[in-house]
């Protein structure tokens, strides 16, 4: 499918403009605060939405992962929930400097409150790369305080899982990145909202390090069976990705 010319975007001095090496998009982001990195990539290439699908993003942030799924050809129409207006102002400008505001919508809104914009039963799947520990923060910062981070975690999984259950359809799927340590808080809140893990993947730095990011998906009223996938190495020595990795990122090609 072709797209229409990158239109120049009204760059703000506290904003850069990244190219995301996919189709042609371009991203704005923040110069400070929470940036995308991996994480985000590696969510895209995990989840399971098919090409016909709606889909909501908890907390798309500077909306990152519905470009990114648009560019694999996944999904039809997104539906981005951004609690922080000027974050959520930056996402609507970087839609439609890639002529996809019809595609991707953007909301001002606490995701936790989905159903009140869509109705339930609304959404084939979800997709979330959820703040660790305060607002704000990122995958990338696990020395945060454990005690005070782990309260936040299961308020905003609680209220983000009660919420994709209520505006996905029958089976429909949620799919998260969140810190590999934190696996069976992600998995028990998932399953005790209704939504139950089907499979999961643990990402490790390099092979002989412990694994630092899980990437898991829940479903709709299903039963219970999960699905353990092969473990994700990211790199092979200092510097140098896998294989894998080189591949989950030739795919924006």
């Amino acid at each position: 499918m072709s797209m229409a010319p990158v239109s120049t975007p009204d760059l703000r001095e506290d904003e850069t403009l990244e190219d995301l090496q996919l189709r042609g998009l371009r991203l704005l982001q923040k110069k400070t605060g929470f940036r995308f990195g991996m994480d985000s990539v590696l969510l895209a290439d995990f989840a399971a939405v098919r090409a016909q699908d709606r889909v909501a993003d908890f907390g798309t942030g500077s909306g990152v992962l519905p470009l990114l799924l648009f560019g694999r050809g996944k999904g039809s129409e997104f539906y981005g929930i951004e609690i922080q207006p000027d974050m959520a102002e930056m996402a609507e400008r970087t839609m439609r400097m890639n002529h996809l505001e019809d595609r991707v919508r953007i909301y001002t809104a606490d995701a936790g409150n989905a159903w009140d914009l869509f109705g339930p039963c609304s959404m084939d799947a979800v997709v979330c790369n959820p703040p660790y520990g305060r607002a704000g923060a990122s995958l990338k910062n696990p020395t945060q305080s454990r005690a005070v981070a782990r309260h936040q975690e299961e308020d905003t999984l609680t209220r983000f899982f009660k919420s994709a259950f209520r505006i996905l359809k029958g089976k429909g799927k949620i799919s998260l990145v969140y810190p590999a340590e934190q696996a069976l808080v992600l998995m028990q809140a998932m399953q005790r909202a209704g939504l139950e893990p089907k499979r999961f993947r643990l990402v490790y730095p390099f092979a002989d390090k412990p694994a630092n990011l899980v990437l898991a998906e829940g479903v709709k009223d299903a039963k219970p069976l999960l699905q353990p996938m092969p473990p994700l190495i990211v790199y092979e020595r200092q510097g140098v990705l896998t294989n894998e990795l080189k591949s989950v990122y030739d795919n924006n090609g």
